[in-house]
């Protein structure tokens, strides 16, 4: 039997391959995704374990940054190989180097963690299909986030990914609360901006609800979140679940792009990246030219 020759993704910009790798890993050990000098975060691990295969230094570009504390099950990044370097990822009776890349990625880092191994796991490797970028070609992202309120019995198995609010919320109040910021709206109030980007954001989903065993689940997606984002919408749904502030409170906020004391950040240790969306694969190209184009602007478009 003759082996099929590997897939080889398309020839990027400066002779690299495009590569995507699907990622899952416990937050709780990290000072967030981007590189800090002297602090442990998820790129940094990631980046040292694909230098240890590659033997040169490797820069990922990831779908959504997460800050310290914020786990993920669906998050995704890109890197650039060349073509020696991606057909020489195969080992033994190995064909496709996307599978071998998976397998020896994820043993580089058990190394790299050494006690925290596991923390961090590739969930799938492969070709990305041409124009693919992580960040811009994506369509929508998905979080989650756990609350238990006093009422709710406390598991403390889930301690770490749960929310344990002093004050019983009233689900109903949020859901009604929320539903006004659904759309293409400013978020200043409700972000930390960051110079030379816009604030606009297309808010497709931010509801809540309570599950069998109490906990309040809440499911937010957006096209994509400035910095702090979710965290600020759920800090603002507390005060207003928990009766500190009336249903309308978040909105008038919105409208008023206000940013103040009461702008608190709920806990990050709940907040999971569950999901990207991206279009198919003839589409990233022209998505990822849209999303740079819209970003790149301070003002809505």
């Amino acid at each position: 039997m003759i082996d099929q020759e590997p897939a080889v993704p398309d020839l990027g910009g400066g002779g690299f391959l495009r590569v995507r790798l699907d990622l899952a890993y416990d937050g709780g050990p990290f000072s967030g995704w981007g590189i800090q000098p002297g602090l442990l975060t998820v790129q940094g691990v990631l980046e040292e374990s694909l230098a240890m295969l590659l033997r040169r230094p490797v820069r990922l570009t990831v779908a959504g940054r997460t800050d310290a504390g914020v786990h993920a099950r669906g998050q995704v990044a890109h890197l650039g190989v060349t073509q020696g370097e991606w057909l020489g990822l195969r080992r033994g009776h190995d064909v496709v180097p996307g599978d071998s890349l998976q397998r020896r990625l994820n043993g580089a880092l058990s190394w790299v963690l050494k006690d925290l191994h596991g923390a961090v796991e590739v969930v799938a490797a492969g070709p990305a299909p041409h124009g693919f970028d992580a960040r811009f070609s994506a369509l929508w992202r998905r979080y989650s986030y756990r609350i238990a309120d006093a009422s709710t019995r406390r598991d403390p198995l889930q301690r770490a990914v749960t929310l344990w609010h002093k004050s019983d919320l009233d689900v109903a109040v949020m859901n009604q609360a929320s539903r006004p910021l659904l759309g293409l709206h400013d978020f200043k109030a409700f972000a930390k901006p960051r110079e030379g980007t816009t604030t606009v954001r297309t808010l497709q989903r931010l509801d809540y609800e309570r599950g069998p065993d109490g906990v309040i689940n809440v499911n937010v997606q957006a096209d994509a979140f400035c910095h702090n984002m979710v965290r600020a919408l759920m800090g603002a749904a507390l005060r207003v679940g928990d009766g500190r502030e009336g249903p309308d409170w978040m909105h008038q906020r919105l409208l008023a792009g206000v940013r103040d004391a009461n702008s608190v950040l709920a806990a990050p240790h709940p907040l999971i990246l569950e999901q990207v969306h991206y279009p198919d694969d003839s589409d990233v190209l022209e998505r990822a030219t849209l999303t740079r184009a819209r970003r790149a602007s301070p003002s809505p478009l």
